[in-house]
């Protein structure tokens, strides 16, 4: 699969609120679609398993399944890739003003003890 076309299924499977919500719920352990299927009372069985459908071909979810039980984790991966990708390299530069912030707050409180003694 291209990366392209990667990155385009991720950003569509989180692009759905319900499919956010979703891994939200994943967030902390997995669950089975049946648990997951009750927390989303407003949504019945099959639209919940489309939504389902998505994140798993989108690998932000894997599937594990045990007998009649089909258990979904949420898939880390990806969104630390999109971390990585998009996010960090915008954090940097706004990290590196904070820390030239704290210098210059610090060396100017230093100037004014010093002018006071």
């Amino acid at each position: 699969m291209s990366s392209r076309k990667k990155w385009d299924l991720i950003f569509k499977a989180m692009a759905h609120p319900r499919r956010r919500q979703i891994l939200d719920a994943l967030k902390h352990h997995p669950m089975t679609t049946g648990k997951l299927c009750s927390k989303f009372r407003d949504s019945d069985r099959c639209t919940v398993m489309l939504h389902l459908g998505v994140l798993e071909k989108a690998n932000l979810i894997l599937v594990k399944r045990e007998g009649r039980m089909r258990w979904n984790y949420l898939n880390v991966q990806p969104i630390k890739e999109i971390f990585d990708r998009w996010i960090s390299g915008y954090a940097l530069p706004s990290v590196e003003l904070l820390m030239r912030l704290k210098s210059d707050l610090e060396a100017d409180a230093c100037r004014q003890d010093a002018g006071e003694h």
